[in-house]
């Protein structure tokens, strides 16, 4: 029986794509498939680089491994063999190379403080781990010190040290008072990056005994609490004011080197009287937008994600109104090893050949060295059949013994990668992996996907076959996947079958079936209606799905794409959803949903509640529709239908229109059938063979239609032959060697019978051959093979079914394919007759060299270049063609004074013949365009310059330039014109004995010995006498712009948006916009508001395939409008994405996702209700401090006290309350503690110097006196930073 496989949507399984890739490289471990195959070990799971372990909880070192056969284990600690067997606490889990170290029942952590690396080795090789450095977390004491109070002067600035103890890892530091309440901090007050807490300047309000600092350390869930230090504020008169000194940091310049990947955080804290404010600033350059972030009351800037990029100098400043002090941090940013190219896993054959790239990148560069077997090369036993060229290792002619686990170790001052990677020689025939005669099922034209998971070495080729005798599948038509999957890309009926996946190499062949079905998509062929209805009344919504025989499809109802309401007012049936006495609440959206295992499809409609009339009127609405539907003279093509007529609703019944439908060739598709006068209750219907009849009938008045009637019951006529034939017969050759003969197939409802098939007939029209016949199936298509090349064909396609022939059908003429043309025209003439024009003839070439239907004549024509621009791109030729016979043709829009070449070729269905001799020709001059540009500068009482570039297309020798010029006056009338004539040679000119302060405007153009080109104006104004002439920085020695303008306009178009820029002479800080809309549509133009004063725009969501045309202007009094510009856009195009909600893989990992979360959520109230409550803790979650997150479960801290740089302004006041170890949650109470409630905790306790320590969390401490033992920093571990 086959295993059933489905794919739903066009679902593609990107899963099955992945893992096929994973085991090209490794051999898979699935023991029914391939369990006598070996496989070196593969590290899979091991603890982090820098491993920093909770004292009192047992230590675990992770090292996991894969492999064939199952690997051993074995650990080094500090570089030499670590022996478990000699250590009671010390255990390795079964089949496993974790360790575990019970250091809860006796012994300590910082016993087992060291670098360990851990080993997995098997008969192929040895795979080791990163170097694990263990050390435990620690949570010093405050040293005992003596502070002072403080006092200063109203106005004087302060730094506050914190100074807390080396902690592993360091502490998070806030600063708080005695009752536990969040100091408020501002840009005068704020905390450093290094805990101190800083005034810019103090005040009277600042006065009081108790700030402290507390550092947390959040790995063992403690708190150090810093002797309170107490200030008092004199309030005499306040300090002078002064301009800004940096508290932080000092002098004018400083340091900061940061590592790629971290955030950067520069900090500059000022003092001063007022407060100064602080600003950032990189020298030659831009802060990166997405990533530059300011805290601290923007004291403190920070870049995430830091790359190279990000070095350089960087500046604050901090201002006051008495001055600004400025201070330079300079930047480097250094990298520890990054892969480009980590080494991956090798399968070879003997004989083989292989290699091993290990690529990575750093600051500095890091250095590569390379182990076998957890070995360095130079020392490990040698293998001819290895060669290594510094990041490289090159296999050549591998044997079995050749297999090993490779590890490249790329290393600099900043840390190191290692990576394991084997190389595993192996002989093995292909072996398919794939279930055999899985059943795939595909709605049509979808995606199909057949898999063919496989192995062997050496790597086997795939090929697909269909059917028994078929021939290899190639990828004209289907996609063949390098993971063996073959891709149907639209699986249409006929792709329904048997495919067999062959897998060959050098040691032998393996093949396997898989089945594919077709199924019909599921459709909404009756969907539900908007509706409006009164309150009170009832609604009715309508849904007839259309699905394949053999996939059931389930119906579902939404409102508002939730579940319909658990209201008995809601009743549902199979095609309709009904809602009586509809009240405000039911108003909304709709839905449909039908649902099979392969697809889903869905329809909405909305529902619209009104008050309802508020006194009764007489009713004019259509009818309501007939019922008691009844067929009688039941024969073989005729019935006799009855009905009873519903309601007029007083508005005379017309007519009735009678529809059909065929449930058995198209179901839920209703077809006009008859129609009769309104006083009729009656009709005789004339029917069609082989027809599942059901009726309905509609009633129609001067109102409108009624709904239709419920259907009658099904009457089925009997079968008969045919009687037509397929309509729209051609042949058509697709190939010179071929014709295809295709037709308009007859639909279901014309077969009259089952069995429906066609003959298909041809013949060569010219000759005497008798006519050659095949029976097809129901198909549109049959293609002749062998035929000779463009020679005419008569063609019959005749029905038929298992009941009989239709009439003998007409014979209609087609071609067998066409080829290419064999002959050039000849005699090719050019008549040149004007500058821009010429005329070409030719003589036609014979019809049998065509070999085709002739479509006309091309004629490829290209401008000479010269030598230069030859060398810098391509010869740009344009095409004309001409259709029919043709043997002359014009070629318009010709360069004057160019050089042209030009061919011409026949063209038939098939493409091109062969290209005329070239023929040259030579167009005179032409009138010039208009110079490229014009300027008008240095304007003097009396003078100005004008300075101009040549026209783009000069279309000839340049005689000389007209400028003709005329001023204009205040109420913009014209003065007299001036004409002036330049010679060619000349770019710039002087008018002199201009009047002053008056407007000129200035008409420039160039001439050759044909005439004038086009001109191009300007405006300008000389400049006003001494009495009236502007500053210096307002405009002198410039021309205002006096008639601003939008050039160039261009659009650049894709399938759905388009790009639109142009080009702006005028004054600054216009604001621009953009008009578009459909060319040659009268539709408004729509209208897009450009920000800023950019130079271009980008219009969206536009049609495909559509023409615009758009314009681009100016906004307020100085407004002016380009010129139009029209493009269209690209055609649409099919897109094969698909929805990811969708997809399996989707939907299961989300299930996923949401199981796990239930299992935490259970773990966690499992660990609420057995631990304990942290009294302090309460009391400092109890104010809600809005920089006090808590902690994340799933990282191990307890919770961090956010910066005070962050959001202090944003300060609310505390809330009392209590936080239990496992959830975070602060509950509301009452009572207002102070300090001294809290010494009452059971895993809380004060120090002797006042400090106080304690667990956020309920677990047991096996010695609660660990936690007091020293003050002293711990003793450090130097984690190697390579294996050198």
């Amino acid at each position: 029986m086959p295993k059933k496989k489905h794919f739903s949507a066009g679902r593609v399984p990107l899963i099955l794509f992945l893992c096929q890739m994973i085991s090209a490289l490794d051999v898979p471990l699935d023991s029914k498939l391939l369990g006598d195959l070996v496989q070196p070990p593969t590290i899979t799971q091991q603890s982090p680089k820098d491993y920093i372990i909770d004292p009192r909880e047992n230590i675990v070192i992770q090292c996991e491994a894969k492999g064939r056969p199952p690997p051993s284990f074995s650990w080094t600690r500090n570089g030499t063999h670590f022996d478990i067997d000699k250590d009671p606490l010390v255990t390795m889990k079964p089949g496993s190379g974790t360790l575990v170290i019970n250091i809860l029942s006796e012994g300590k952590a910082e016993t087992y403080e060291g670098v360990y690396q851990c080993t997995a080795r098997n008969e192929r090789g040895a795979a080791i781990s990163n170097n694990i450095v263990v050390r435990p977390s620690r949570s010093p004491l405050w040293t005992k010190e003596r502070l002072e109070p403080i006092t200063l002067r109203n106005g004087q600035s302060l730094v506050l040290p914190c100074r807390p103890p080396i902690g592993l890892p360091p502490a998070i530091i806030f600063w708080m008072d005695n009752s536990f309440q969040r100091l408020p901090q501002s840009e005068r007050v704020s905390q450093g990056l290094n805990g101190d807490l800083y005034f810019s300047n103090v005040l009277p309000e600042d006065t009081r005994e108790d700030y402290i600092c507390y550092a947390r350390f959040n790995h063992t869930q403690t708190i150090q609490q810093k002797q309170p230090i107490s200030l008092k504020v004199i309030s005499a008169k306040p300090s002078k004011e002064r301009p800004p000194t940096f508290l932080t940091p000092e002098g004018n310049e400083s340091l900061k080197e940061e590592l790629r990947g971290n955030v950067l955080s520069l900090e500059c804290i000022a003092e001063g009287l007022p407060t100064p404010v602080i600003y950032w600033i990189k020298e030659d350059g831009t802060l990166p937008v997405n990533r530059t972030f300011y805290r601290n009351f923007k004291k403190t800037l920070q870049i995430t994600q830091v790359s190279e990029a990000d070095s350089g100098n960087y500046q604050c400043i901090a201002k006051n109104t008495l001055g600004a002090v400025h201070h330079t941090i300079s930047v480097t940013v250094k990298a520890a090893p990054y892969w480009i190219s980590a080494p991956q896993n090798l399968v070879l054959s003997p004989g083989e050949n292989g290699t091993l790239i290990c690529r990575a990148n750093g600051n500095p560069k890091p250095r590569i060295g390379w182990l076998t077997n957890g070995v360095p090369v130079e020392i490990a036993p040698d293998d001819p059949s290895r060669k290594i060229d510094g990041d490289t290792i090159m296999f050549s002619n591998v044997q079995e013994r050749s297999s090993a686990v490779y590890q490249c170790n790329a290393s600099n001052e900043y840390g190191y990668l290692l990576a394991n990677a084997f190389v595993n020689v192996l002989a093995e025939p292909p072996r398919i992996l794939t279930s055999a005669n899985i059943l795939y099922q595909v709605i049509a034209n979808r995606p199909a996907l057949l898999d063919c998971a496989f192995f062997g070495s050496p790597l086997p080729t795939i090929e697909w076959f269909k059917g028994t005798k078929g021939r290899a599948l190639h990828e004209d038509i289907y996609v063949l996947h390098d993971n063996g999957t073959l891709e149907i890309p639209v699986a249409q009926k006929d792709s329904a079958g048997t495919y067999t996946c062959v897998a060959r190499n050098k040691l032998g062949m393996a093949k396997n079936e898989v089945h594919l079905e077709i199924k019909d998509p599921t459709r909404i062929i009756k969907q539900p209606e908007y509706a409006v209805v009164q309150r009170g009344s009832k609604v009715s919504f309508e849904c007839k799905v259309k699905h394949d025989d053999t996939l059931i499809p389930t119906i579902m109802w939404l409102k508002d794409n939730g579940e319909l309401p658990n209201d008995e007012r809601f009743s549902v049936d199979k095609d309709h959803l009904v809602v009586t006495d509809v009240s405000d609440d039911d108003g909304g959206t709709y839905t449909c949903a039908a649902n099979t295992t392969l697809d889903s499809v869905s329809a909405s409609a909305g529902l619209r509640v009104v008050a309802p009339t508020p006194t009764p009127a007489p009713i004019y609405d259509v009818p309501n529709p007939p019922f008691d539907l009844e067929l009688t003279n039941q024969l073989d093509k005729s019935v006799q239908l009855t009905w009873t007529p519903g309601d007029d609703n007083n508005s005379p019944i017309t007519k009735f229109i009678i529809e059909y439908e065929d449930a058995m060739h198209e179901a839920g598709i209703w077809h006009h059938q008859a129609e009769v006068s309104g006083t009729q209750t009656t009709a005789q219907l004339t029917l069609s063979p082989y027809v599942n009849y059901s009726f309905r009938v509609m009633a129609e008045n001067s109102i409108g239609r009624s709904v239709p009637s419920e259907a009658s019951e099904q009457y089925l006529t009997k079968a008969a032959e045919p009687d037509q034939n397929p309509t729209s017969v051609e042949g058509i050759g697709t190939e010179p060697d071929n014709l295809v003969i295709t037709w308009k197939p007859l639909n279901g409802f014309q077969s009259n019978g089952p069995g429906l098939q066609y003959k298909v007939s041809w013949r060569q029209k010219d000759g005497d051959d008798e006519w050659t016949s095949v029976v097809v199936a129901n198909v549109s298509k049959y293609i002749v093979s062998g035929t000779p090349t463009f020679v005419p064909y008569l063609i019959k396609v005749q029905a038929l079914n298992d009941v009989g022939f239709a009439p003998e059908p007409a014979a209609v003429m087609g071609h067998s394919g066409e080829d290419l043309p064999m002959v050039a025209p000849g005699n090719v003439r050019v008549n040149v007759v004007n500058s821009t024009l010429a005329e070409v003839h030719w003589d036609p070439v014979p019809l049998k060299s065509v070999r085709g239907h002739l479509q006309g004549y091309r004629i490829y024509y290209w401008k000479a270049q010269s030598s230069s621009k030859r060398n810098r791109r391509h010869i740009e030729k344009k095409i004309l063609t001409f259709q029919g016979s043709k043997t002359h043709g014009m070629l318009p829009g010709l360069q004057p004074y160019s050089h042209y070449t030009l061919n011409v070729r026949v063209v038939n269905g098939k493409g091109e013949g062969p290209a005329s001799t070239d023929r040259a020709f030579h167009t005179p001059e032409g009138v010039p365009s208009a110079p490229s540009s014009l300027k008008i500068v240095n304007p003097t009482l009396d003078s100005l310059t004008l300075e101009w570039d040549p026209p783009s297309h000069p279309n000839g020798v340049l005689t000389e330039y007209t400028l003709r010029y005329q001023p204009i006056n205040s109420t913009h009338e014209l003065g007299p014109l001036v004409d002036l004539k330049i010679p060619a040679n000349k770019t710039r000119w002087t008018l002199k004995h201009l009047n002053f302060s008056t407007r000129y405007k200035f008409y420039f153009y160039a001439q050759t010995s044909v005439g004038s080109g086009s001109q191009i104006t300007e405006e300008a104004i000389t400049t006003v006498d001494e009495a009236g002439i502007l500053p210096p920085d307002v405009g002198a020695g410039k021309v205002r712009a006096v008639n601003p303008r939008i050039s160039n306009l261009t659009a650049a178009a894709a399938e759905t948006y388009a790009n639109i820029s142009w080009e702006y002479e005028g004054p600054e800080h216009v604001k621009f916009y953009v008009e578009y809309g459909v060319a040659g549509s009268k539709e408004e133009w729509r209208k897009e508001i450009v920000n800023d004063s950019r130079s271009f725009f980008g219009l969206k969501g536009l049609m495909p395939g559509t023409t615009y045309k758009v314009r681009v202007g100016a906004e307020g009094d100085s407004g002016f409008v380009s010129s139009e510009d029209v493009f269209e856009t690209g055609p649409a195009m099919a897109s094969r994405q698909v929805d990811i909600a969708t997809q399996g893989w989707f939907i299961g990992l989300m299930c996923a996702v949401a199981l796990l979360i239930l299992i935490l959520l259970i773990v966690c109230f499992i660990r609420r209700n057995k631990g304990g409550k942290y009294p302090v803790k309460e009391k400092e979650d109890a104010h809600a401090d809005p920089e006090i997150q808590p902690m994340k479960e799933d990282d191990g801290t307890f919770g961090e006290y956010r910066s005070f740089e962050s959001d202090a302004e944003d300060h609310k006041p505390l809330k009392k309350g209590s936080r239990t170890p496992s959830d975070r949650t602060v509950k509301k109470e009452d009572s207002d503690d102070s300090l001294v409630d809290y010494g009452e905790g059971v895993n809380g306790q004060f120090n002797e110097d006042g400090s106080f320590i304690g667990q956020y969390s309920g677990k047991k401490e096996k010695e609660p006196a660990e936690g007091n033992e020293s003050s002293e920093a711990p003793s450090p571990v130097n984690a190697m930073n390579s294996f050198v």
